[in-house]
């Protein structure tokens, strides 16, 4: 081990091995629902500066107590190579995430919840140069740190303190607007709610928020490296986000949106601000309308890169512009992704600063992008059909580190040059369960739809698979719908091929990753538009793999996927059974309910009242007299996005019609159960849809 990295008194050193439950019996050669526990996650990559040591996060399941579990870990790199076994950094009794590195890469942070109190702060810091030593708390850092480069100082961005009557107040403060009109007899004894604000509520925050005027807002606080008193540097009416700091630590950077508390603001005005270190108040660098987020500046601090994107369903790009001395943009900004299609993710500039990079997905696959500071060429740095996440790259570009999933993997952490020209793995936390599994490889299959676009998808087999042997299928769709399938680890997707299925997912128009045009070609017709490309895709299918029973064809999905799963059933008579998972049967009733009120203003052009016609047209609802297919209706109790009144609906109006339905309702569980629900339920999910489609299309195929 380098002699640099210090075992403390707080830090353990585990083996790989001794990571999660011990492997149950498998229940057949390929994927099980109860495979899930033993799943490990790899994510939050953090390469220190010298690429020295790679930081990054592992999660594992608790089954016993139905918990995920994350802890830092530190892989050893010699010459941007492995050296040595992975090996965990924090203590395993306690969570703890978001690692972060010093300029010097001496010192790594942490965000952990420790000790009884719980409204502690929770950022730990610890040495891993000689002499290394216990976690310990930099007074007056209350949050994440963001470093400046020479060291000397760190920002964060919290709420500010509070007295302790406003502490007391807070939980109960915002319950009643406090431009309520209507009188309350007893503040003290009231214990509902009074709204004023249609932004009352967010899916995954099980409780109504208050009323926003309540909540004191996330400003920027700047603290010396070495402790001391945190100086608040903002005080404005909207959170601060993304601070970074200039070159030489005399300003900061952020973004920030003026009117986010402004329910009826259509418009896309998130601006990027500056304010000074001890001086200066803080000022706009860009104007409304538009979205100008994710600042990055460039090495020597003469340039920042960002992304621009007009508003809503406009395209998003990478743009840079100079910097004044006094920190302010210098000439007009410069638009580097102009002519190219696809979505940039955040910038980043090379050490160089001669180009910026960023992640973008492309077809089925995501990976790190370049374009030179001219906006004359971009290129794809990584390759493969799998999808990259989480890089951090080393402050002279060297060696970078990302995580890598593919479609029979789930995410492990890999290192490469910085040029992307030597990729090696590093870690192997799922082989040795994922060994005893038959796991088949998705097949890319492509088809052309009326208008001449092609639509990609994948296929994947069932396990045992044998020519001449007929078997069911299931279409899977995904959500959004502007969102994308592809080279990524999907356990349902292997769990239904265990069961004797083959498994056929795509990306219609309207998926991500191919271009701006494709997008949106649906809106506003969804499920007009796209049902021929899902109905295009299962003839496909059925044309490569003659196998494939025509008579049993399932169709599943969530979110948007359980509309079009709803829709499709409701629509056409290919399918001769279904689940649909968090969906929408009727969009009127879903605007009143849901928390994303902004994407069906964009997507149907107005709201009910104004487009009657369109929003009754598209419901499935509306044709619920047509359904034949029997249907598992999954919703989840606390989903703000697709409430569950939606999938009452269906279930009721199936069951008037004597369609074989099941409702099944998850306690304590939002819109993104199926990723980041409780284990047990999550596992109990994966085990319905595997039953509801082995019961009606292999073991009652009539």
């Amino acid at each position: 081990m380098h002699e640099r990295v210090i075992r403390a008194a707080l830090l353990v050193t585990t083996a790989t091995a001794a990571l999660g439950p011990p492997l149950v019996q498998a229940q057949g050669d390929g994927l099980v629902p109860t495979d899930f526990y033993h799943e490990v996650g790899v994510g939050e990559v953090a390469i220190s500066p010298d690429g020295a040591l790679v930081a990054f996060t592992v999660t594992t399941i608790n089954e016993d107590l139905n918990q995920r579990h994350r802890e830092v870990w530190l892989q050893e790199l010699r010459g941007g190579r492995p050296s040595g076994e992975p090996f965990r950094f924090t203590d395993p009794t306690r969570e703890a995430s978001a690692p972060r590195w010093s300029p010097d890469s001496h010192i790594l942070s942490f965000e952990s919840q420790r000790g009884e109190d719980k409204d502690a702060h929770s950022t730990w810091f610890a040495r891993v140069a000689f002499p290394g030593g216990e976690a310990y708390q930099i007074e007056g850092v209350e949050a994440a740190p963001i470093w400046s480069r020479d060291g000397a100082w760190i920002a964060y961005v919290a709420r500010p303190p509070t007295t302790a009557s406003d502490a007391e107040t807070i939980n109960r403060d915002g319950w009643i607007a406090p431009n309520a009109i209507s009188a309350t007899l007893s503040a003290e004894r009231f214990d509902g709610r009074v709204i004023t604000t249609m932004s009352y509520k967010r899916d995954g925050t099980a409780m109504l928020l208050p009323h926003p005027a309540s909540v004191p807002k996330r400003q920027l606080f700047v603290v010396p490296a070495g402790g001391g008193d945190a100086v608040q540097r903002t005080d404005l009416p909207f959170d601060v986000s993304r601070p970074i700091w200039s070159a030489d630590g005399e300003r900061l950077y952020f973004t920030g949106n003026e009117l986010e508390d402004d329910d009826h603001n259509r418009e896309a005005t998130t601006d990027i601000y500056v304010v000074g270190r001890e001086s200066v108040e803080a000022e706009a660098l860009t104007a409304n309308p538009g979205d100008d987020s994710a600042p990055a500046l460039s090495p020597d601090g003469t340039m920042l890169a960002y992304l621009h994107s007009r508003g809503r369903g406009e395209e998003t790009d990478v743009r840079v512009v100079g910097l004044a001395v006094d920190g302010s943009f210098q000439g007009i900004p410069r638009n580097l992704t102009g002519d190219w299609d696809e979505i940039p993710g955040s910038p980043a500039w090379t050490a160089a600063g001669d180009a910026v990079r960023f992640l973008a997905g492309v077809g089925g696959n995501r990976h790190v992008f370049e374009v030179n500071v001219n906006g004359e060429l971009i290129r794809q740095v990584t390759t493969g059909d799998r999808h990259v996440g989480s890089v951090s790259v080393t402050r002279d570009g060297l060696v970078m580190a990302y995580t890598v999933t593919d479609d029979i993997t789930p995410a492990e952490l890999f290192v490469n040059r910085g040029d992307g020209g030597l990729q090696q793995r590093v870690t192997s936390f799922n082989d040795a369960w994922l060994s005893r599994r038959s796991l088949q490889s998705a097949e890319r299959l492509t088809w052309t739809v009326t208008d001449g676009t092609e639509i990609e998808g994948w296929l994947v087999k069932p396990v045992g698979y044998e020519s001449g042997r007929l078997y069911p299928m299931v279409l899977k769709i995904h959500g959004g719908p502007y969102g994308a399938y592809g080279n990524t680890f999907f356990r349902t997707f292997h769990v239904l091929s265990n069961a004797g299925f083959f498994v056929l997912y795509t990306n219609p128009r309207g998926s991500t990753g191919y271009g701006h045009d494709f997008t949106y070609a649906t809106t506003p017709g969804w499920g007009e538009v796209d049902s021929e490309d899902y109905l295009a895709g299962v003839d496909a299918a059925i044309e490569t793999y003659p196998d494939i029973d025509p008579t049993r064809i399932g169709v599943s999905g969530g979110s948007y996927g359980g509309f079009m799963t709803n829709w499709l059933t409701a629509t056409t008579n290919r399918f001769a059974a279904a689940v649909t998972s968090r969906s929408i049967a009727d969009w009127a009733s879903l605007y009143g309910s849901t928390d994303a009120q902004a994407l069906l203003d964009f997507a149907f052009g107005g709201p009910p009242w104004e487009q009657r016609e369109l929003y009754n047209r598209l419901s499935p609802i509306t044709y619920v007299e047509n359904v034949t297919a029997p249907t598992l209706v999954i919703h989840s109790e606390n989903d703000y996005r697709t409430p569950i009144g939606d999938g009452e609906k269906w279930f009721i109006a199936l069951r008037k019609r004597r369609i074989s339905t099941e409702l099944v309702r998850y306690p304590r569980s939002s819109h993104g159960l199926s990723r980041s629900g409780e284990p047990w339920l999550l596992v109990d999910r994966l085990e319905r849809i595997r039953s509801w489609f082995v019961h009606w299309l292999v073991d009652q195929p009539d």
